[in-house]
C-alpha cells in the first residue's frame, strides 16, 4: 500500500483569502497549474481555479486586481491526509471531478496530491487515467 505522503508535493504554493485573483492567476501561470489552495495561515479555507477566475470575475467584468480570492474560490474543499491510500486519492479525484487534492494533517496543509503525481507511478497509470477520463467526461457534459 502506497500512501499519499509518498507521492505528494510538499512545497505547496498557496494564496491567502485577501490576495487578488490576479495574484492567484500569476501563480497558476508560473507553476503551470489550474488550481491553488487558499489558506488562512496553514488552514485550507478554499480552492481557487482558473475556471473560478474566468466565470466569477472576468466574465462579470470585474477587475482582477481588485477582486479577492475569497470572492471567487470554492469553499467546499475535498482533502485527504498523508496516510490516505493513493487508490483512494484517485477515487476521490474521480468522484469529485478534481485534479488536485490538498493533503491536510492536524488541520494544516502539509502537501498536495495532483493527478500527475499518480500518473508518475506506473502501477497507478490506469487508475489515474480512469480518474482523468471521468473528470474530463463530466466537465465535457456539464458545459
Amino acid at each position: 500500500m502506497t500512501n499519499v505522503s509518498e507521492i505528494m508535493t510538499k512545497d505547496v504554493n498557496v494564496c491567502a483569502p485577501h490576495d487578488s485573483v490576479e495574484t492567484a492567476a500569476k501563480m497558476m501561470r508560473d507553476i503551470d497549474c489550474g488550481s491553488i489552495p487558499v489558506c488562512e495561515g496553514k488552514k485550507v479555507v478554499g480552492m481557487i481555479t482558473d475556471r473560478d477566475i474566468i466565470i466569477n470575475c472576468v466574465a462579470d467584468g470585474k477587475d482582477t486586481h481588485d477582486t479577492h480570492c475569497h470572492d471567487c474560490m470554492t469553499t467546499d474543499v475535498i482533502t485527504c491526509d498523508p496516510t490516505t491510500d493513493v487508490h483512494e486519492c484517485a477515487r476521490l479525484m474521480a468522484d469529485n471531478q478534481v485534479r488536485r487534492i490538498p493533503v491536510v494533517e492536524n488541520g494544516e496543509i502539509v502537501g498536495i496530491c495532483a493527478i500527475g503525481d499518480l500518473v508518475k507511478m506506473d502501477i497507478y497509470v490506469n487508475e489515474a487515467g480512469d480518474a482523468l477520463n471521468h473528470i474530463s467526461e463530466q466537465n465535457h457534459f456539464n458545459h
